[in-house]
């Protein structure tokens, strides 16, 4: 019996743009950009929400568009449970998984987010597995609780709205999307086997992304401070720019140094990021008792190919084991995983009974990997 991939689907914005259009922003092409990354196009949000993203790939893992895809189409009150993976999410409340609840008219579910950066799917799969298999299980107290028998689990990220457009060793990985599996309790199915999750201290800050809390604050250690009050002894809240001038407010902010944007330690970055998924899929082989040559595919986080196939070497395993998604949507952070795991099933590269690795690293530092069988 176990918590089983049911469905899945990914979602893009309209907008693709190539490396090529980035050299008007940054000094780069896309040969520098392609033999470091594997990247050649990113889609950018430009009207869409994190909401808008998030509920396209949704449907399409819950059987409600033609574009996922999914074992059976599933009722909005046969969803028990709503995670949402995202650390760019529309806003601090109603969370991310509460605007998708809304959205897609869940009222049975219960909602919320998990950040662990660009592995947030894996560590938000683990806590429903977690969640369903404690359900069914009917743990001490369990009459009375929610029953959660069938989740949906959501990446969504905006990063193209946290990036610095100015820095190009970061703004040419960055790209927008959405990937959503749904998980059903089945006591047939064998369902995830296994799965690791792990924290490792970022000592240096080499991957991080500040909040900008910048509503003003009139206290200074001794009380109310009236210097920090206006004129009218009100608090001095900065208020948008009136319509007409909202062009040349945006052209404004964008000659300020960004506020909230991804910083990244490329090197220090990446000597983690391999040493970390290699931990993770022998970890989670370990747990499970299965053989890597047993495994039919592994999915991994999209963050750079170069990543991927070090990985692969140091794992002694053929890169076309490894699902490749990157060239056309680059790191998406929590999306990436499940974006990928939808472009594996949509390539009909995993069948019922193959097993599977999903594995992932971020910001934190965060990794860990999932083992299941289709």
């Amino acid at each position: 019996m176990g918590c089983t991939i049911i469905g899945c689907g990914k979602a893009l914005p309209a907008l693709e743009v190539a490396n090529d259009d980035l050299a008007k922003l940054v000094e780069t092409n896309d040969e520098w950009i392609v033999t470091r990354t594997g990247i050649s196009s990113r889609h950018i949000a430009v009207d869409e929400t994190g909401t808008d993203l998030a509920e396209a790939a949704a449907r399409a893992a819950l059987g409600w568009s033609p574009d996922g895809w999914c074992e059976a189409s599933l009722a909005p009150e046969d969803i028990d449970l709503v995670i949402a993976a995202t650390f760019t999410s529309d806003a601090l409340v109603p969370s991310a998984a509460g605007l998708l609840r809304e959205r897609l008219g869940l009222e049975n579910a219960i909602a919320f987010d998990l950040n662990a950066a660009c592995t947030g799917f894996v560590y938000a799969l683990t806590v429903a597995e977690t969640m369903m298999a404690a359900s069914a299980a009917g743990f001490p107290g369990a009459a009375g609780r929610n029953p959660i028998r069938r989740a949906l689990v959501v990446g969504s990220e905006r990063l193209t709205h946290v990036t610095d457009w100015a820095d190009r060793s970061t703004c040419v990985l960055f790209g927008d999307g959405a990937g959503a599996a749904v998980v059903e309790w089945d006591e047939a199915r064998p369902g995830i086997l296994a799965s690791f999750i792990l924290n490792t201290t970022d000592d240096t800050g080499a991957l991080s992304c500040p909040h900008a809390f910048d509503a003003p604050v009139p206290f200074d250690a001794d009380g109310v401070a009236p210097a920090l009050l206006d004129g009218a002894g009100n608090v001095p809240y900065a208020t948008m720019p009136p319509a007409s001038h909202a062009d040349d407010a945006h052209v404004a902010a964008l000659q300020e140094p960004p506020l909230q944007t991804v910083y990244m330690d490329g090197q220090k970055v990446f000597k983690f990021a391999t040493e970390a998924m290699t931990e993770a899929i022998h970890r989670v082989l370990e747990r499970s008792g299965v053989a890597l040559e047993d495994v039919a595919c592994i999915v991994p986080h999209q963050a750079n190919e170069r990543i991927i196939k070090y990985a692969a070497k140091k794992l002694g395993l053929p890169l076309d084991l490894f699902q490749l998604s990157i060239a056309n949507v680059g790191n998406t952070s929590a999306a990436s995983v499940p974006m990928a795991l939808a472009d594996a099933y949509a390539a009909g590269r995993i069948k019922r009974g193959d097993k599977v690795i999903m594995v992932a690293f971020g910001g934190g530092f965060t990794s860990g990997a999932v083992l299941f069988e289709a």
